[in-house]
């Protein structure tokens, strides 16, 4: 049965409203890009980064202040990548972009262990190339499409498996100093995205790397967090909001709170006021 097709625009305008508002929200939020900002959207061919770049599209042209956008491809040198759908499809928004190759694909099958989890290799080599791109280019931010379900998934990756609170920050400073990395889409669920790039029909392109190994840790946890958003609606974005209000006092971290030297204040005095008397009362 076919959706009628009023109804079908009406939801995705709402969808597409809702992301453009939390991105917004995101970016005051943090501080994310200010005027003047040269910021380099880091396109993958997946439907994360194409939605960061349309909507940041969109609010460079009603933005308060100016900013420049250039999209950045880093071409993995993946086999049977599609080496057109990228330039063509950037050259037809008419938005600067860069296509950048670099062989990291045969370096991480090379030192990776058959069966063995890729990520964290190809991460860091990505991660250099795009810092020397960005030193390359003038830009003076980053921007990543990691979404809210991944910030999630790192948070409980961490604390199941490495007993840490951390996840990923919505803005960071790279360790040296150079670089400010940014991720307007922290407060966007996957879902959201994934509806958003059907509706738009974004090119996609399926990575052959991190995007074919199932049993992955991060896939382990992205599935409870699906499960827990059908079982327990509302408990996600629960979640999402206690990493914006950390209790130090709270926890058990002694570099974040001084327990040693806390000890309870002297009894005081207290000047109770009788409005109907216009006497004080002294009371302890």
């Amino acid at each position: 049965m076919q959706k009628d097709p009023r109804k079908q625009k009406l939801e995705t305008d709402k969808l597409a409203k809702r992301i453009r508002r939390q991105v917004g929200e995101a970016i005051a939020d943090f501080n994310m890009i200010e005027a003047g900002d040269k910021v380099m959207v880091c396109l993958s061919g997946g439907k994360d980064s194409y939605g960061m770049l349309d909507v940041l599209m969109g609010l460079q042209e009603k933005a308060p202040v100016k900013f420049e956008l250039i999209a950045v491809n880093l071409d993995q040198k993946q086999p049977g990548f599609p080496e057109r759908v990228l330039p063509e499809y950037l050259e037809s928004l008419g938005v600067p972009f860069r296509i950048v190759e670099q062989d990291t694909y045969s370096v991480v099958k090379r030192v990776v262990p058959e069966g063995k989890t890729m990520c964290a290799l190809c991460s860091r080599l990505r991660r250099g190339a795009l810092y020397r791109i960005a030193g390359d280019l003038g830009a003076t931010k980053i921007a990543l499409g990691h979404h809210r379900d991944d910030v999630l998934a790192t948070f409980f990756l961490n604390l199941f498996h490495a007993g840490t609170l951390k996840a990923m920050p919505a803005k960071l400073l790279s360790d040296d100093g150079r670089n400010v990395v940014i991720r307007p889409l922290a407060y966007v669920a996957e879902d959201d995205l994934a509806a958003y790039a059907e509706a738009k029909d974004f090119p996609i392109i399926p990575c052959t790397l991190c995007g074919s190994q199932e049993n992955l840790q991060r896939k382990v946890v992205g599935r409870m967090l699906k499960e827990w958003e059908k079982t327990e609606p509302g408990r996600i974005q629960s979640i999402l909001r206690a990493m914006t209000d950390v209790r130090p006092s709270q926890l058990l971290d002694r570099k974040l709170f001084d327990f040693s030297n806390l000890k309870p204040s002297p009894p005081q005095t207290h000047i109770l006021h009788f409005r109907e008397l216009g006497e004080p009362l002294f009371a302890e």
